[in-house]
């Protein structure tokens, strides 16, 4: 991440992806939103999440199945090269799931976010 400039980082656990990009952008030194637009989570899960009427928010990133990886902020310029990195040093994918604009330290899922449909790792 050193290598890449990266300026914040969290893990994704039990309060889902949005819960930890909130915290990650209350604590930002620059009044900044994180919007995001990609929505990793584990595969097969979003056909559950409807299946039970969406009573977890899954879509919404409230759930912990976007849980498992890191939420990591990185300059524009830097995150491609980065995915393509941790792909090739550590054999699992990356994305870049959104976009950082000036804001109010909150952050946010569009509406219909583009649903990643991440595969376990045998």
């Amino acid at each position: 991440m050193h290598k890449y400039n990266a300026h914040g980082s969290t893990d994704v656990t039990g309060f889902g992806l949005l819960g930890h990009a909130q915290n990650l952008a209350s604590h930002q030194k620059n009044e900044v939103s994180f919007v995001i637009h990609n929505l990793p989570v584990i595969a097969k899960m979003a056909a559950v999440a409807k299946a039970c009427g969406n009573m977890f928010q899954l879509l919404q990133g409230h759930a912990p199945e976007t849980s498992g990886g890191l939420l990591i902020c990185l300059p524009r310029e830097q995150a491609a090269a980065y995915c393509k990195d941790i792909e090739k040093q550590e054999g699992y994918q990356a994305w870049i799931i959104g976009i950082v604009e000036k804001g109010n330290r909150t952050a946010r899922i569009i509406d219909k976010p583009r649903v990643i449909e991440v595969p376990a790792k045998d």
